[in-house]
């Protein structure tokens, strides 16, 4: 079970930024990385298709022999993680529970701003795992529909970008939150600008360490991780690779291995 992969999906590049979080903390792991780019964005379509999406990526990662499954995708693990733990015979890890856990941490003051995409929001899972752990605090959240495309076209340091951000960021900014969630794999993409509007004295957070951290945690107590060797990189795209790998090292700043295509069994 060690040398099994650990298998990543997110509906399109955004979960890259889980994807290097987790090689820099399990770099003996080899990884199944698969990008939903048939489908991108995942935030504004129904629970329904967000489900049928997941199972279909779920399902070719598990036919992989993937010893865990990794929900890159906020979207993703809001509205189909209980389906997906159902029907999996593998392990299923999303990156809401981590990002919440990491901001009750993280304020000083009890007040968190989420940002997330339209389904993320409408799910109300981010308030439910914030609650849950620390019933006093108060939640705001904010759909950024726009900041998903602006990502995937690196269009972060477009002035563009800081009209949408200042626009999305006025609600977070009248909260008086002091830690806001990036609440979309996407929105890391984003940092420098959403930071820069938001001032100092403001904790973002980025749940790609947290969630490694947690897949780290989670192979050492059930004796699954990969201790030796260097773990390899294998990418899979549901359309249009040679494109997706053009913007995959665009973002990372690093050369990747060949993409392949592999459209969904729906």
């Amino acid at each position: 079970m060690k040398k099994q992969p650990i298998g990543v999906f997110d509906s399109g590049l955004g979960g890259l930024t889980i994807l290097k979080a987790l090689r820099r903390k399990l770099p003996h792991e080899d990884l199944i990385y698969f990008g939903d780019t048939a489908n991108v964005p995942y935030g504004s379509k129904s629970k329904a298709a967000v489900t049928k999406f997941s199972l279909a990526i779920a399902r070719f990662l598990q036919a992989q022999g993937v010893k865990l499954i990794v929900v890159a995708c906020n979207t993703a693990s809001a509205q189909a993680l209980p389906e997906l733990r159902r029907q999996m015979a593998v392990p299923v890890m999303g990156v809401i529970e981590p990002g919440a856990q990491k901001a009750v941490a993280s304020t000083q003051n009890g007040r968190i701003a989420v940002l997330g995409t339209e389904g993320t929001v409408r799910s109300q899972a981010y308030p439910k795992a914030i609650l849950k752990r620390s019933p006093k605090a108060r939640v705001v959240q904010q759909a950024c529909p726009l900041f998903v495309p602006l990502a995937e076209e690196s269009w972060g340091k477009k002035p563009a970008a800081e009209l949408i951000a200042r626009e999305y960021l006025k609600p977070v900014q009248k909260s008086g939150a002091d830690t806001v969630i990036l609440g979309c794999t996407h929105y890391p993409l984003l940092k420098p600008v959403i930071s820069r509007v938001l001032g100092k004295g403001i904790t973002l957070v980025d749940s790609a360490d947290t969630l490694a951290e947690a897949a780290q945690t989670f192979l050492a107590q059930y004796h699954q991780l990969e201790t030796s060797g260097k773990g390899r990189v294998q990418l899979y795209a549901s359309d249009d690779p040679a494109r997706f790998k053009h913007l995959a090292e665009k973002l990372l700043t690093e050369k990747l291995g060949a993409v392949r295509l592999k459209k969904l069994d729906l």
